[in-house]
C-alpha cells in the first residue's frame, strides 16, 4: 500500500492550490480516505475526509474553503483548497483505512506529506 501526496507549494493568502494523492496497493474507492495537516510542535489535524459511500467530513476551520474528492478512475484523492490562509501553512498528509476514522489520526496507511505554506 502506498499513498503519495502532491500539488503543495508556495501561495499568496487568498490563492488556491490543488493537492493529489495517488493511491497504489489497493482500490481508493473501497477505502475510507481523509487529509490531516501539522505544524511543528503541534498535533496533527484531521481536515478533510470521505467515506467509502462518499460522504464527507470537515474541520470547522476549513468548511466552505476545502473540497475533498476522489476519482475512483484514477485511483486519486484530491483536496481543492480555496481562500487559503496563512494559518494553512503545515505539512498536509493523505491517509486512507478500511476503517472510517472521520478526522481522528488512527488511520493505517499514510503518505509522506506535502508542504504548503501560505504568505500573507
Amino acid at each position: 500500500v502506498q499513498l503519495v501526496e502532491s500539488g503543495g507549494g508556495p501561495v499568496q493568502a487568498g490563492g488556491s492550490l490543488r493537492l493529489s494523492c495517488a493511491v497504489s496497493g489497493f482500490t481508493s474507492s473501497t477505502y475510507c480516505m481523509s487529509w490531516f495537516r501539522q505544524v511543528p510542535g503541534k498535533e496533527r489535524e484531521g481536515v478533510a475526509a470521505i467515506g467509502s459511500d462518499g460522504s464527507t467530513n470537515y474541520a470547522n476551520s476549513v468548511k466552505g474553503r476545502f473540497t475533498i474528492s476522489r476519482d475512483n478512475a484514477k485511483n486519486t484523492l484530491y483536496l481543492q483548497m480555496d481562500s487559503l490562509k496563512p494559518e494553512d501553512t503545515a505539512m498536509y498528509y493523505c491517509a486512507a483505512d478500511r476503517v472510517y476514522w472521520w478526522l481522528l489520526p488512527r488511520y493505517n496507511y499514510w503518505g509522506q506529506g506535502t508542504q504548503v505554506t501560505v504568505s500573507s
